[in-house]
């Protein structure tokens, strides 16, 4: 009788210690509510950019001829970009001349690229000319988080005397 009495208070006490344990947590350790609407989150942001849309991006100079493609965003420790690093020239990767400038060296668009040729053809991403050269249709939406282009000046034989840019160099 006293082993049945002695395993019964100690299934209570396991039990009866795991209730404790779930319960709720005092009022002063509970997360703070936001303070911000959803909306005025969703402004603070608007105008911004995702970097990982601006990889790939092209980068024509003033005359609308394509120089090449953003390959990478340097950072530096405080979030800053610090350089881009863009691939000049080249096929599929082969052949191609990394330089790396400062971000207030490219002009971000969010037009399509102007063509001079009449018909239909492929400008940019997601982006098509239709008709004459003033008349310009997207597939974009205003607000989808990344430019249509980068502008910056010089040609592709300017940019490919730069010295070349090499990620081994600074490892």
């Amino acid at each position: 009788m006293k082993s049945i009495l002695a395993v019964a208070l100690l299934g209570t006490t396991v039990i009866g210690g795991a209730a404790f344990a779930q319960s709720t947590q005092p009022a002063d350790r509970a997360a703070p509510a936001a303070t911000a609407h959803p909306a005025d989150a969703k402004m603070a942001l608007k105008g911004n950019w995702r970097a990982s849309k601006l990889m790939g991006l092209n980068v024509y100079n003033e005359a609308n001829e394509k120089l090449g493609d953003i390959n990478e965003l340097l950072v530096d420790k405080s979030g800053k970009i610090h350089a881009v690093v863009i691939g000049i020239g080249g096929f599929l990767g082969m052949g191609e001349h990394d330089i790396a400038v400062s971000m207030d060296k490219l002009k971000f668009v969010e037009e399509p690229v102007r063509t001079s040729s009449s018909g239909t053809s492929t400008t940019s991403r997601d982006t098509t000319t239709t008709g004459t050269a003033s008349t310009t249709t997207t597939n974009r939406t205003t607000n989808d988080w990344v430019p249509d282009h980068a502008v910056m000046s010089g040609n592709k034989e300017q940019l490919k005397a730069l010295p070349q840019f090499k990620y081994s160099d600074y490892n």
